[in-house]
Protein backbone atom coordinates (compact mmCIF):
# COMPACT_ATOMS: atom_id res chain seq x y z
CA UNK A 1 0.00 0.00 0.00
CA UNK A 2 1.44 3.61 -0.65
CA UNK A 3 1.70 6.23 1.64
CA UNK A 4 -0.78 7.82 -0.11
CA UNK A 5 -3.33 5.07 0.59
CA UNK A 6 -2.36 4.41 3.75
CA UNK A 7 -2.16 8.00 5.38
CA UNK A 8 -5.97 8.84 3.49
CA UNK A 9 -7.19 5.77 5.01
CA UNK A 10 -5.84 6.94 8.70
CA UNK A 11 -7.43 10.13 8.06
CA UNK A 12 -11.24 9.27 6.82
CA UNK A 13 -11.23 7.25 10.28
CA UNK A 14 -11.09 10.30 12.08
CA UNK A 15 -12.91 12.92 9.25
CA UNK A 16 -15.74 13.02 7.58
CA UNK A 17 -15.52 12.44 3.90
CA UNK A 18 -16.08 13.95 0.88
CA UNK A 19 -17.14 14.01 -2.70
CA UNK A 20 -13.71 14.94 -3.76
CA UNK A 21 -14.91 14.85 -7.59
CA UNK A 22 -11.70 17.51 -8.17
CA UNK A 23 -11.94 18.87 -11.38
CA UNK A 24 -10.03 16.11 -13.62
CA UNK A 25 -10.06 17.57 -16.52
CA UNK A 26 -9.10 21.41 -15.35
CA UNK A 27 -5.60 19.52 -13.90
CA UNK A 28 -5.01 18.16 -17.05
CA UNK A 29 -5.44 21.67 -18.34
CA UNK A 30 -3.27 22.92 -15.42
CA UNK A 31 -0.64 20.45 -16.40
CA UNK A 32 -0.72 21.38 -20.20
CA UNK A 33 0.15 24.94 -18.99
CA UNK A 34 3.23 24.08 -16.83
CA UNK A 35 5.17 23.66 -19.76
CA UNK A 36 7.80 26.01 -18.86
CA UNK A 37 8.88 28.04 -15.69
CA UNK A 38 7.35 31.03 -15.10
CA UNK A 39 7.64 34.38 -12.85
CA UNK A 40 5.96 33.96 -9.78
CA UNK A 41 2.52 35.34 -9.53
CA UNK A 42 -0.24 35.34 -6.46
CA UNK A 43 -3.14 35.39 -9.12
CA UNK A 44 -1.54 32.05 -10.54
CA UNK A 45 -0.77 30.31 -7.53
CA UNK A 46 -4.35 30.69 -6.33
CA UNK A 47 -5.26 29.86 -9.97
CA UNK A 48 -3.28 26.73 -9.65
CA UNK A 49 -4.70 26.14 -5.85
CA UNK A 50 -8.37 26.45 -7.65
CA UNK A 51 -8.15 23.56 -10.21
CA UNK A 52 -7.14 21.01 -7.61
CA UNK A 53 -9.73 22.71 -5.07
CA UNK A 54 -12.33 19.95 -3.85
CA UNK A 55 -15.73 21.49 -5.30
CA UNK A 56 -17.50 20.10 -2.17
CA UNK A 57 -14.96 21.77 0.54
CA UNK A 58 -13.84 25.34 -0.96
CA UNK A 59 -10.44 25.95 0.65
CA UNK A 60 -9.26 22.92 0.87
CA UNK A 61 -7.03 20.72 -1.63
CA UNK A 62 -8.47 17.33 -0.45
CA UNK A 63 -7.58 13.70 -1.39
CA UNK A 64 -8.46 13.32 -5.00
CA UNK A 65 -7.30 16.60 -5.98
CA UNK A 66 -3.97 15.77 -4.22
CA UNK A 67 -3.29 12.42 -5.82
CA UNK A 68 -4.19 14.38 -9.46
CA UNK A 69 -1.53 17.29 -7.83
CA UNK A 70 0.95 14.70 -7.52
CA UNK A 71 -0.18 13.07 -11.24
CA UNK A 72 0.43 16.31 -12.66
CA UNK A 73 3.38 16.66 -10.96
CA UNK A 74 4.97 13.38 -12.30
CA UNK A 75 5.14 12.24 -8.63
CA UNK A 76 4.61 9.13 -7.56
CA UNK A 77 2.01 8.23 -4.73
CA UNK A 78 4.28 5.23 -3.60
CA UNK A 79 7.43 7.25 -2.10
CA UNK A 80 8.46 9.89 -0.10
CA UNK A 81 7.75 13.09 -2.77
CA UNK A 82 4.12 13.29 -1.37
CA UNK A 83 5.53 13.93 1.77
CA UNK A 84 8.66 16.06 0.77
CA UNK A 85 5.80 18.14 -1.02
CA UNK A 86 3.49 18.54 2.24
CA UNK A 87 6.70 19.70 4.29
CA UNK A 88 7.59 22.32 1.43
CA UNK A 89 3.61 23.44 1.58
CA UNK A 90 3.27 23.41 5.02
CA UNK A 91 0.83 20.77 5.04
CA UNK A 92 -0.94 19.94 8.55
CA UNK A 93 -2.71 17.07 7.07
CA UNK A 94 -2.09 14.11 4.92
CA UNK A 95 -3.04 14.48 1.18
CA UNK A 96 -4.26 18.19 2.15
CA UNK A 97 -3.75 21.63 2.06
CA UNK A 98 -6.10 24.75 3.12
CA UNK A 99 -5.74 27.52 0.52
CA UNK A 100 -3.92 29.33 3.30
CA UNK A 101 -1.02 26.70 3.57
CA UNK A 102 -1.00 26.94 -0.12
CA UNK A 103 -0.57 30.73 0.17
CA UNK A 104 2.37 30.80 2.38
CA UNK A 105 3.72 27.80 0.95
CA UNK A 106 3.90 29.07 -2.97
CA UNK A 107 4.55 32.19 -1.52
CA UNK A 108 7.67 31.40 0.30
CA UNK A 109 8.77 29.33 -2.73
CA UNK A 110 8.14 31.91 -4.97
CA UNK A 111 6.42 28.98 -6.92
CA UNK A 112 2.86 29.58 -8.97
CA UNK A 113 2.96 27.01 -11.50
CA UNK A 114 3.17 22.92 -11.91
CA UNK A 115 6.95 23.26 -13.29
CA UNK A 116 8.45 24.97 -10.78
CA UNK A 117 6.94 23.17 -7.91
CA UNK A 118 8.11 19.96 -9.58
CA UNK A 119 11.90 21.26 -10.09
CA UNK A 120 11.16 22.59 -6.19
CA UNK A 121 10.52 18.73 -4.82
CA UNK A 122 13.01 17.41 -6.99
CA UNK A 123 15.64 19.76 -5.91
CA UNK A 124 14.82 18.14 -2.25
CA UNK A 125 14.64 14.85 -3.55
CA UNK A 126 18.18 14.94 -4.78
CA UNK A 127 19.63 16.34 -2.12
CA UNK A 128 18.23 14.73 0.81
CA UNK A 129 16.78 11.37 -0.34
CA UNK A 130 19.49 10.65 -3.21
CA UNK A 131 22.40 12.53 -1.75
CA UNK A 132 23.35 13.90 -4.89
CA UNK A 133 25.68 16.98 -4.49
CA UNK A 134 23.95 20.23 -3.73
CA UNK A 135 23.28 22.94 -6.16
CA UNK A 136 26.37 25.64 -5.85
CA UNK A 137 24.14 29.07 -4.76
CA UNK A 138 25.50 32.65 -6.29
CA UNK A 139 27.70 34.17 -3.90
CA UNK A 140 25.30 36.95 -2.84
CA UNK A 141 22.75 33.10 -2.04
CA UNK A 142 25.64 31.82 -0.40
CA UNK A 143 26.25 34.40 2.29
CA UNK A 144 22.23 34.26 3.08
CA UNK A 145 22.32 31.03 3.46
CA UNK A 146 24.62 31.60 6.47
CA UNK A 147 22.21 33.47 8.05
CA UNK A 148 20.47 32.25 10.84
CA UNK A 149 17.36 34.30 10.49
CA UNK A 150 14.27 32.33 9.87
CA UNK A 151 13.25 34.93 7.52
CA UNK A 152 13.14 34.40 3.60
CA UNK A 153 15.29 35.91 1.63
CA UNK A 154 14.41 37.96 -1.44
CA UNK A 155 14.88 35.27 -3.95
CA UNK A 156 17.64 35.82 -6.74
CA UNK A 157 15.24 36.99 -9.98
CA UNK A 158 17.80 34.14 -11.92
CA UNK A 159 16.61 30.90 -10.77
CA UNK A 160 13.35 29.49 -11.15
CA UNK A 161 12.05 29.37 -7.65
CA UNK A 162 13.52 31.27 -4.58
CA UNK A 163 16.20 28.69 -3.10
CA UNK A 164 17.24 30.42 -0.23
CA UNK A 165 15.82 27.65 1.89
CA UNK A 166 17.36 25.26 -0.29
CA UNK A 167 20.56 26.53 0.29
CA UNK A 168 19.85 26.40 3.98
CA UNK A 169 18.78 22.93 3.56
CA UNK A 170 22.08 22.10 1.61
CA UNK A 171 24.34 23.87 4.31
CA UNK A 172 23.57 20.48 7.10
CA UNK A 173 21.83 17.82 5.33
CA UNK A 174 21.13 16.01 8.11
CA UNK A 175 19.56 18.96 10.20
CA UNK A 176 17.04 19.11 7.17
CA UNK A 177 16.73 15.53 6.88
CA UNK A 178 15.55 15.48 10.52
CA UNK A 179 13.36 18.39 10.12
CA UNK A 180 11.48 16.33 7.31
CA UNK A 181 11.61 13.43 9.22
CA UNK A 182 9.87 15.26 12.15
CA UNK A 183 7.74 16.64 10.37
CA UNK A 184 6.34 13.33 8.85
CA UNK A 185 5.82 12.14 12.21
CA UNK A 186 3.25 15.03 13.29
CA UNK A 187 1.85 14.79 9.89
CA UNK A 188 0.97 11.17 10.38
CA UNK A 189 -0.02 11.54 14.05
CA UNK A 190 -3.60 11.40 14.47
CA UNK A 191 -5.38 14.26 15.62
CA UNK A 192 -5.15 13.93 19.51
CA UNK A 193 -3.02 11.51 19.23
CA UNK A 194 0.55 11.08 20.54
CA UNK A 195 1.36 7.78 18.57
CA UNK A 196 1.37 6.42 15.20
CA UNK A 197 0.41 3.40 14.35
CA UNK A 198 3.38 0.90 13.43
CA UNK A 199 2.09 -0.12 9.81
CA UNK A 200 2.02 3.84 9.10
CA UNK A 201 5.80 3.69 10.33
CA UNK A 202 6.77 1.46 8.52
CA UNK A 203 5.87 2.76 5.62
CA UNK A 204 7.03 5.93 6.19
CA UNK A 205 10.30 4.58 7.40
CA UNK A 206 10.74 2.46 4.09
CA UNK A 207 10.34 5.84 1.94
CA UNK A 208 12.38 7.76 4.35
CA UNK A 209 15.11 5.98 6.12
CA UNK A 210 15.75 2.49 3.85
CA UNK A 211 17.54 4.59 0.71
CA UNK A 212 20.13 6.16 3.38
CA UNK A 213 20.72 3.92 6.13
CA UNK A 214 20.77 0.17 4.80
CA UNK A 215 20.45 -0.83 8.41
CA UNK A 216 16.62 0.10 8.82
CA UNK A 217 15.40 -2.85 6.28
CA UNK A 218 17.16 -5.17 8.82
CA UNK A 219 14.76 -3.21 11.73
CA UNK A 220 12.24 -3.45 9.12
CA UNK A 221 12.54 -6.98 9.09
CA UNK A 222 12.65 -7.92 12.82
CA UNK A 223 9.50 -6.01 13.07
CA UNK A 224 7.48 -8.05 10.53
CA UNK A 225 8.73 -10.81 11.97
CA UNK A 226 8.06 -10.12 15.30
CA UNK A 227 4.58 -9.00 14.58
CA UNK A 228 3.81 -8.02 18.63
CA UNK A 229 4.83 -4.02 17.95
CA UNK A 230 1.74 -1.76 17.82
CA UNK A 231 2.93 1.27 17.84
CA UNK A 232 5.55 4.63 17.65
CA UNK A 233 6.14 7.18 20.02
CA UNK A 234 7.93 10.40 19.35
CA UNK A 235 10.89 8.98 21.12
CA UNK A 236 11.26 6.01 19.57
CA UNK A 237 10.63 7.28 16.23
CA UNK A 238 13.59 9.93 16.95
CA UNK A 239 15.43 7.09 18.29
CA UNK A 240 15.06 5.15 15.30
CA UNK A 241 16.58 7.38 12.85
CA UNK A 242 19.58 8.55 15.60
CA UNK A 243 20.10 4.58 15.83
CA UNK A 244 20.45 4.21 12.24
CA UNK A 245 22.83 7.42 11.81
CA UNK A 246 25.23 6.16 14.30
CA UNK A 247 25.34 2.05 14.90
CA UNK A 248 27.27 0.20 12.16
CA UNK A 249 25.39 -2.58 10.33
CA UNK A 250 27.18 -5.23 11.75
CA UNK A 251 26.51 -3.60 15.03
CA UNK A 252 30.05 -3.27 16.02
CA UNK A 253 29.62 -0.08 17.51
CA UNK A 254 26.25 -0.51 19.56
CA UNK A 255 26.44 0.15 22.96
CA UNK A 256 24.50 -1.88 25.61
CA UNK A 257 24.28 0.96 28.06
CA UNK A 258 23.86 3.17 25.09
CA UNK A 259 19.36 3.95 26.59
CA UNK A 260 18.09 3.29 22.97
CA UNK A 261 14.42 2.27 23.76
CA UNK A 262 13.95 -1.49 24.33
CA UNK A 263 12.64 -2.14 20.40
CA UNK A 264 16.26 -1.39 19.00
CA UNK A 265 18.14 -3.38 22.01
CA UNK A 266 15.47 -6.41 20.88
CA UNK A 267 16.34 -6.10 17.30
CA UNK A 268 19.98 -6.21 18.00
CA UNK A 269 19.61 -9.26 20.18
CA UNK A 270 17.44 -10.72 17.55
CA UNK A 271 20.15 -10.04 14.75
CA UNK A 272 22.78 -10.97 16.92
CA UNK A 273 21.48 -14.10 17.77
CA UNK A 274 19.48 -15.31 14.67
CA UNK A 275 20.60 -13.32 11.63
CA UNK A 276 18.30 -13.49 9.13
CA UNK A 277 16.45 -16.35 10.85
CA UNK A 278 13.79 -16.49 13.51
CA UNK A 279 14.41 -14.68 17.18
CA UNK A 280 14.23 -15.86 20.06
CA UNK A 281 12.71 -13.08 21.93
CA UNK A 282 8.32 -13.61 22.27
CA UNK A 283 7.79 -11.00 24.70
CA UNK A 284 4.69 -8.75 24.04
CA UNK A 285 4.71 -5.22 23.10
CA UNK A 286 2.36 -2.68 22.71
CA UNK A 287 3.50 1.41 22.31
CA UNK A 288 7.26 1.66 22.91
CA UNK A 289 7.18 4.10 25.96
CA UNK A 290 10.74 5.03 27.33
Amino acid sequence: MSIFSLLCCLRNSHHDSHSNGAAGGSAKSGAAKASAPEPYSDAHAKQLFATYQDPDTPGEIGPEGFEKLCTDLDISLEGALPLVLAWQLNGSEMAKFTEEEWVKGTSELRVSNLLTLSLAVRDLEDLLLLDKPPIQPPSSASVSAKKKSTAVSVPNPTEPYNKQRYYQYAASKDKAFSELYTFCFTLAKPPGGRNIDMDTANAFWSVLVVPRYPIMSDILAFISEKGTYKGVNKDLWNMTLEFCRTVQPDLSNYEADGAWPTMLDDFVSWKRASGPGPAAHTEEHDIEVV
